[in-house]
């Protein structure tokens, strides 16, 4: 239970630090209120593991031994994938991250983004900014590295301690990305925060092949 708890907490974290998701909360709570901001991003997040630990708890009902060794090939994979990626990062990748993060966040618009509550966002301008916020957030995690992590440590370990971790580990990031992301954004590396994920996907592999 500890071990499934840790290491979402640990994988989510190191993750989610400089990731498409942070630099579009760190864009938003520039221009919006904090709380609103904060909320809707961890709401998102959130969402999202409950979705991922779902998504794992069907896949643990086939046998143990495939899920097992699926997760094992799975957090490899992705750790020697990790690791190649900062390899081969240029030194102003986390400029092209926050460009990305930018261009999605002009893309919306509050007061558009869902038609549907027309004259409520126009009064309300807050419900609008808190929606916007939640979707992009929710669509930039859809199909993540983090998502898929999620995933495999709910099929091989304790569905609720992974769900905790998980989302302890969004919140953090979140805290950081709304309270200290002007401050924090300039000098997080994303080549840095990529291969040590890389190197954490392959120590929990290693880890959950021996314990076997």
């Amino acid at each position: 239970m500890l071990q499934a708890f840790t290491a979402s907490l640990l994988l989510i974290t190191i993750s989610e630090l400089g990731d498409k998701t942070f630099f579009i909360a760190v864009i938003l709570s520039m221009r919006y209120n904090h709380r609103i901001v904060f909320s809707s991003v961890l709401a998102a997040l959130a969402l999202m593991t409950l979705l991922s630990v779902l998504l794992g708890q069907a896949v643990s009902l086939l046998p143990k031994v495939y899920t097992h060794y699926g997760a094992i090939a799975l957090f490899l994979i992705f750790g020697v994938k990790l690791i190649v990626d900062a390899l081969r990062m240029s030194p102003t990748s986390t400029e092209e991250v926050v460009k990305e993060a930018e261009e999605t966040v002009a893309g919306q618009n509050p007061q558009t983004s869902v038609p549907i509550f027309g004259k409520i966002l126009a009064r309300y301008p807050q419900i609008g900014v808190w929606i916007q916020a939640f979707v992009m957030t929710f669509l930039a995690e859809w199909g993540d590295r983090t998502q898929i992590s999620t995933i495999a440590l709910a099929a091989a370990n304790d569905p609720i301690f992974v769900t905790l971790g998980a989302i302890l580990g969004h919140g953090i990031c979140t805290v950081i990305a709304v309270i200290g992301g002007r401050l924090v954004a300039g000098r997080i590396s994303e080549r840095v925060i990529t291969g040590i994920g890389g190197v954490l996907f392959l120590v929990f592999g290693v880890t959950a092949f021996f314990q076997a």
